[in-house]
């Protein structure tokens, strides 16, 4: 319960932002994540609140919080986006030495595809 007091300032006076302990912020307030599953985005608003919480290797974690009201709705994805979005993926899928599309990503570790790559990715027992 001590962490719950430690983490509780809704005035902003001990962290500089209203704070709240894991999962007691005010409904009016949501994370990125929230606001994603709503259909909205920040849009552009400052951070209005934080919620911390000591994680299970003693670290304080926090996640920052914005206000429903100001949300805006998140913008569609238009023909044009959707095109530089397949373009990025197709990128991955390219070696880097034989420039042949293959139909998995390759991996940046190895830099070429697994034809090409001399490493296989895997320690071979002697």
């Amino acid at each position: 319960m001590a962490a719950y007091a430690k983490f509780f300032d809704p005035d902003g006076d001990r962290y500089g932002l209203p704070t709240w302990p894991f999962r007691m912020a005010p409904q009016e307030y949501a994370t990125r994540r929230q606001l994603r599953a709503l259909g909205l985005r920040p849009g552009g608003q400052p951070i209005a609140g934080q919620v911390l919480w000591r994680s299970r290797r003693r670290k304080t974690e926090a996640a920052y919080l914005f206000l429903i009201a100001d949300a805006k709705p998140v913008r569609p994805m238009t023909p044009a986006r959707w095109a530089s979005v397949h373009g990025a993926l197709r990128a991955r899928r390219i070696c880097r030495l034989c420039h042949t599309e293959r139909e998995y990503e390759i991996s940046r570790r190895l830099g070429a595809c697994n034809i090409c790559s001399p490493d296989d990715g895997y320690a071979t027992a002697a």
